[in-house]
């Protein structure tokens, strides 16, 4: 199938198909005319990368999911190295909410404080 029809499968963009073959994570022939070809199974492949970039992981952390993305990724074990990334992911994450909300706090403080109080930011 050609890339179009790879996207609309999927509901990836053409742009995201090719960076995906870029990062290594999907791979296609080309056809005499220059035009990507990928296989079927491209299709599944890229719903699991897709379902993994949802949850919140990266591209780079995705690469270490390549065994299990022909198959059906959510309802596999996971393996110890891929719990390891995900809760490493997670960490990160935590650690920019965490960042952000102390931003927020200040903010909302400053405001309080330059309104003597007639202004509350909303929680």
């Amino acid at each position: 199938m050609r890339i179009g029809e790879l996207a609309e499968a999927t509901g990836a963009s053409p742009r995201a198909l090719r960076h995906y073959e870029a990062a290594g994570l999907i791979a296609s022939e080309r056809a005499p005319n220059g035009y990507r070809v990928f296989d079927a199974s491209a299709v599944v492949r890229v719903r699991n990368i897709r379902h993994l970039l949802e949850v919140g992981l990266t591209l780079e952390d995705v690469e270490v999911f390549l065994p299990c993305l022909d198959g059906d990724v959510t309802a596999a074990p996971p393996s110890e190295r891929n719990l390891r990334v995900a809760t490493e992911r997670l960490a990160v994450l935590d650690q920019r909410i965490a960042a952000q909300t102390a931003v927020r706090d200040r903010l909302a403080a400053a405001i309080v404080e330059a309104t003597g109080g007639r202004v509350r930011p909303m929680a």
